[in-house]
């Protein structure tokens, strides 16, 4: 669990992408070795990646930078998201940050099998011993972590799961749910349509946001986990459209 400061630290870096030791000493009024201490456990964490002298955020498709944005959000979201889930259900996960937070809250769950078509996702679970694990084929992109293509689907395929978990870059009433990645959105397009309940997992600011594709909208999706910063034109909308919005 991060503590007051190690929270302040990742707020800093979300908005400045870098900061340095001596600058986080003076601002936080702790010593140079607190701060690192800070930062060498960010870095554990998956949150922060150290460089000489300070930590930097600066891959915005890196998993483990993404995390450190709205990190408090993102972690509440993961956990409400996670009551979701019942023992003995095998739950799919398909890739974001808030995914992965999601998939760490699911690991100390009994009984339940986690399939998940990113890299990253599957190494925050190496150390549960509860949930089991299964990681699809696929071609590796290296920026997101995620598996892609004709491999992954057929992977896909051959599985049955209960909950599929999308993460989105962006949503708007005309584009719907978008992502980025062409690649990536082959595949959670192919997630949502085989699953019988589709759930999006996102903070609030990927809403009025596009991403380059679509991949589903409002009528494709039983549920959204976000934040309680969603504006209220979004809130009426995904309400009238009989989706189930988990506030967080």
């Amino acid at each position: 669990m991060l503590n007051e400061r190690q929270i302040g630290i990742l707020k800093l870096l979300g908005e400045n992408d870098q900061t340095t030791v001596n600058f986080l000493s003076g601002l936080l009024g702790v010593s140079s070795a607190t701060i690192r201490q800070d930062l060498k456990f960010l870095e554990s964490e998956g949150l922060v990646r150290r460089v000489h002298g300070g930590a930097v955020l600066q891959d915005a498709d890196d998993l483990s930078n993404r995390l450190g944005f709205n990190y408090e959000k993102k972690l509440r979201i993961a956990r409400k998201a996670a009551t979701l889930v019942s023992e003995g259900e095998t739950i799919l996960i398909e890739s974001g940050s808030t995914n992965a937070l999601l998939a760490r809250e699911l690991s100390k769950k009994k009984n339940i099998t986690l399939v998940t078509t990113n890299v990253y996702i599957a190494r925050q679970l190496r150390s549960g011993d509860q949930a089991g694990i299964i990681l699809t084929g696929g071609s590796y992109q290296p920026s997101s972590e995620s598996l892609v293509g004709k491999i992954t689907k057929a992977s896909l395929d051959l599985l049955n799961f209960d909950k599929a978990f999308i993460g989105i870059d962006g949503y708007t009433t005309d584009t719907g749910f978008t992502l980025r990645d062409m690649f990536r959105a082959e595949i959670s397009c192919h997630i949502i349509k085989k699953a019988s309940e589709t759930i999006i997992v996102t903070d609030s600011s990927k809403f009025g946001k596009t991403g380059l594709t679509s991949i589903g909208y409002p009528s494709d999706i039983k549920k959204i986990a976000t934040d309680y910063d969603l504006e209220d034109i979004y809130i009426e909308a995904f309400t009238k459209a009989g989706i189930e919005l988990i506030l967080a």
